[in-house]
C-alpha cells in the first residue's frame, strides 16, 4: 500500500546515498580535492546508521581502520619518499607546503607543488646543493606516488568489506 511504498523509496534513498559516497571516494581515492576514503567510511557509516541490518559492527571496524591506515599514508608517503632520497627537514616540510599548495588547482599542480616545494625548501633554507635538493624533489614524487597507491588498495579493500558485509546480510534475510 502507499505507506509501504514510501517505506521502499525511503529504504532505496538511503542505499542510493550511502553508493554513491562510496563510488565518489573510490574515485578520490586516486584523485585530489575529493576525501577519498573518508567518503567511502562515511557512506559505510550513515548506511549502519540508517540501516542498521545491511553491515555489520566489524565491518565497519575494519573500515575505519583502512581509514585510519590512509590517513597514515597520505601523511608518511611524501615525507618518507623525500628522506629515502637523501631529503632533511626542510625537504620534507616543503613538500608538503608544496602539495597543500598545490591540491587547490588541480592533480598535477598537487604532484609539482610537492616536487618543487621539497626541492626550493632543501635549496634555500636547508642551504643543499642543487643535487641533493633535486633528489630530495624526486623522493617527494615517489612518495606522492606510493601513498596514492597505497589509497587506493585501501579504498579497494574498504569496499570490499563493504560487499561481502552487504552480500551476506541481503543473502541471509531473504533480500537476495
Amino acid at each position: 500500500s502507499g505507506l509501504l511504498r514510501c517505506h521502499d523509496a525511503v529504504e532505496i534513498l538511503y542505499w542510493s546515498i550511502a553508493i554513491l559516497l562510496i563510488l565518489a571516494g573510490l574515485v578520490g581515492s586516486v584523485v585530489p580535492l575529493l576525501p577519498g576514503t573518508t567518503l567511502i567510511m562515511s557512506g559505510a557509516l550513515l548506511q549502519k546508521w540508517l540501516l542498521p541490518d545491511t553491515l555489520g559492527w566489524a565491518t565497519v571496524g575494519w573500515i575505519v581502520a583502512f581509514w585510519v591506515l590512509t590517513v597514515l599514508a597520505d601523511i608518511g608517503g611524501t615525507l618518507l619518499g623525500t628522506k629515502w632520497f637523501g631529503g632533511g627537514k626542510w625537504g620534507m616540510a616543503g613538500a608538503t607546503g608544496g602539495a597543500l599548495a598545490g591540491m587547490f588547482f588541480s592533480m598535477p599542480a598537487l604532484v609539482l607543488g610537492s616536487i618543487f616545494g621539497a626541492i626550493v625548501a632543501e635549496k634555500w633554507l636547508g642551504k643543499r646543493t642543487t643535487d641533493e635538493s633535486l633528489r630530495a624533489g624526486a623522493g617527494a614524487a615517489v612518495g606522492f606516488l606510493l601513498s596514492t597507491i597505497a589509497k587506493l588498495g585501501c579504498a579497494l579493500a574498504m569496499i570490499a568489506f563493504y560487499a561481502v558485509s552487504v552480500w551476506n546480510s541481503l543473502r541471509t534475510t531473504g533480500n537476495l
